[in-house]
């Protein structure tokens, strides 16, 4: 990020390139954890998506002419590593690399390059291999921590095995090696007419594991306690301010304080909703984006707003249990329309126009 100060237009002192570091280094918190959870998987996973946009992003400039100086920006390395991020272990190689290329070419170096993306890469690119490969996408594995699986995952051979050949090479199925999100489970069990409350008992579930990550999920969203650190960090270092992830989480957790508390076997209660998917990692990391979210405070937290409606109305009525993808990428259509309303008023000018 470029940050412009008032005539004679002095630096700001950061740049793309160590704005996208800052990122990559509040993402570290999250990445230990995936490898403490599923391994060597998530290790193979992170590497394959961070090369495949680096080559893919330097195969682009060089279709279009560009210099290859743009990829030191960390840009691509970071779309990748958001990526990897948002699939689950499982992800075979060949999905992670098609995954990625969609980020840099669709969501990226279609609309022009870095500044001119509407969508957040990696979000757009997880929503496309979402809809177009849903049983992978929605195939979790029980991590190393909740429960031991048939495989060891901190074995490199083993993971190399289910990372290039997939589990039949080893004669495992899937059934074997698999488990249900907690937002998966509630969702499927409350469609069969069993109550939120019974449905996480038979779960098993825990707030104390959530918080920590200790559950099936996406190799990075899983534990709220790492992503806490990386966003506190990023405001810290001013990279994102706390408009957009406190109106997304506290629009969340109020939505489902009050619907919860009128209909209790229906409705999810707000601390489930808080630490579940990937709500703590769009609010941080997606939903920042400062290319595809509004300029002005206000704006950030209509944005914020909205992404929180969205979210918890997908998860309680809609057809998928996770609904904080389609939600920031909602609200990112949402954007210049919100830019156009709420921009600052200029001064001298009733209307704010110009």
């Amino acid at each position: 990020m470029l940050v412009m100060l008032s005539s004679p237009h002095a630096h700001g002192g950061d740049s793309i390139r160590t704005m996208m570091l800052t990122v990559i280094l509040a993402l570290m918190p999250a990445a230990a954890v995936s490898v403490y959870l599923f391994g060597w998987l998530a290790v193979l996973l992170i590497v394959v998506c961070m090369l495949a946009c680096l080559a893919t992003e330097a195969i682009c400039l060089k279709l279009m002419g560009k210099s290859l100086t743009t990829l030191l920006d960390n840009s691509a390395a970071l779309t990748g590593l958001l990526l990897a991020l948002t699939l689950p272990a499982l992800t075979p190689w060949w999905m992670a690399v098609v995954g990625s290329v969609f980020a840099i070419v669709l969501g990226k170096q279609v609309y022009g390059g870095l500044g001119y993306n509407i969508f957040n890469p990696a979000l757009s690119a997880r929503v496309i291999l979402l809809i177009s490969f849903p049983l992978q996408m929605t195939t979790w594995l029980a991590p190393m921590s909740l429960a031991v699986p048939p495989v060891n995952l901190y074995d490199l051979s083993t993971c190399l095995t289910l990372f290039f050949a997939g589990p039949d090479a080893l004669q495992l199925g899937l059934d074997a090696i698999s488990m249900a999100s907690p937002l998966g489970h509630v969702k499927t069990e409350w469609t069969l007419g069993v109550p939120v409350a019974e449905a996480l008992s038979g779960y098993q579930y825990s707030y104390l594991d959530a918080f920590l990550g200790k559950e099936a999920g996406s190799i990075g969203e899983t534990s709220v306690l790492a992503l806490l650190l990386g966003g506190i960090f990023l405001m810290a270092r001013h990279s994102i301010t706390w408009h957009i992830p406190f109106s997304y989480l506290a629009t969340v957790a109020l939505l489902a304080a009050l619907f919860s508390s009128i209909s209790p076997d229906q409705f999810a209660p707000p601390m489930f909703h808080l630490f579940a998917g990937g709500l703590m990692l769009c609010a941080f990391f997606m939903a920042t984006d400062p290319v595809s979210s509004p300029v002005t405070p206000i704006g950030q937290i209509v944005f914020g707003v909205g992404c929180g409606i969205l979210t918890w109305s997908i998860r309680s009525f809609g057809g998928y249990p996770e609904g904080a993808m389609f939600s920031v990428l909602l609200m990112n259509c949402a954007v210049p329309l919100i830019d156009h309303y709420f921009r600052p008023r200029v001064y001298g000018h009733e209307s704010g126009r110009e």
